[in-house]
């Protein structure tokens, strides 16, 4: 017998416990074992059911380190299902879903305290490299002015960190993706956006071979990042493949200086970079520089490279 996709999408659906997953999941992405929690049910055995929902195409699995994360699949699949279930779900399935919707504030409270205990064992850190430049709002103002009123589109945050370039900018982008290479860096990140009611997707990926198709950004940034690149050159060029035509990549980090103990001290692998290098990387990406503004005012002078790609930009709508 010839397969028959719809009919196993429809036998993917046909279980409470996959109904109550999917609930929980359009609500915001989890994890394996946070969904085992809500459900009161076994790791193995929620696993199973994800990979039915999995296989059907109706969710998409994402490893962070040892965790799975998991959220629903694009739109144009799953809105018509969705529409579907809503049309026709009765009032003891509502009440589950209520039930378990209630139960999303304990996994919140988790993210929030676990979040809480990584940035503490950091703070120190990353407070010793602000105190060596400008106020960290006078970059962000900076950062503002360079991306200007030109629509955002579809946002891709290089080295998100704690999700701040999408916190600031997430709401005027069509959609916003965040790739780090840290999963905790991600969960921190994750409270963050989900605290402001910022929607993103937050995806653990390398700089080298980011985990998204060719052309499918408008908007990248890299916001100090690149001096923890082995090779800045090979950074661009990635970003350059995710960029549509016309798309824009904006790069933020520290001009060439001599601070030889960041070496050391907080991992940096290249002293800052000098207009000209950068501006051979971003051509050899088929990138042209379009903006170069320097920040001065601390010991380390922190600048932004803003760019375009060669080719027209499709127009695109602002976000609601």
């Amino acid at each position: 017998m010839e397969a028959q996709p719809l009919a196993d999408l429809l036998q993917a659906l046909a279980d409470p416990t996959r109904l109550r997953i999917l609930a929980l999941l359009r609500r915001m992405e989890l994890s394996v074992g946070e969904l085992a929690i809500i459900l009161d049910q076994s790791q193995p055995r929620v696993s199973r059911h994800v990979r039915i929902l999995a296989d059907a195409g109706i969710v998409e699995r994402r490893r962070e380190g040892s965790w799975v994360f998991l959220t629903i699949a694009p739109e144009e699949r799953t809105d018509p299902m969705f529409a579907l279930v809503d049309a026709w779900a009765d009032a003891p399935s509502e009440e589950a879903f209520q039930s378990d919707a209630s139960k999303l504030d304990r996994i919140r409270t988790d993210r929030a305290e676990a979040a809480g205990r990584y940035f503490s064992s950091h703070a120190d850190t990353w407070d010793s490299i602000r105190s060596l430049h400008v106020a960290e709002s006078e970059v962000e103002e900076a950062i503002g002015r360079a991306l200007g009123d030109q629509p955002l589109g579809r946002l891709v945050d290089i080295g998100t960190g704690t999700g701040r370039m999408i916190e600031l900018f997430g709401r005027s982008a069509l959609q916003s993706v965040g790739i780090d290479r840290s999963s905790e860096m991600l969960r921190l990140a994750r409270v963050k956006l989900e605290a402001a009611g910022i929607p993103s997707s937050l995806r653990q990926g390398d700089m080298y071979a980011l985990p998204l198709d060719d052309c499918s950004a408008d908007t990248v940034i890299i916001h100090q990042v690149l001096h923890y690149a082995h090779s800045p050159a090979a950074a661009i060029d990635e970003a350059s493949r995710v960029l549509a035509p016309g798309g824009r990549l904006l790069i933020v980090d520290f001009a060439a200086h001599e601070r030889e103990e960041l070496r050391t001290t907080d991992a940096h692998i290249r002293l800052g970079f000098d207009d000209q290098t950068m501006a051979t990387w971003f051509k050899a990406a088929g990138i042209s520089v379009e903006q170069v503004e320097h920040l001065e005012g601390g010991e380390l002078t922190v600048t932004l490279w803003l760019g375009a790609k060669a080719g027209v930009r499709q127009r695109q709508r602002r976000a609601a």
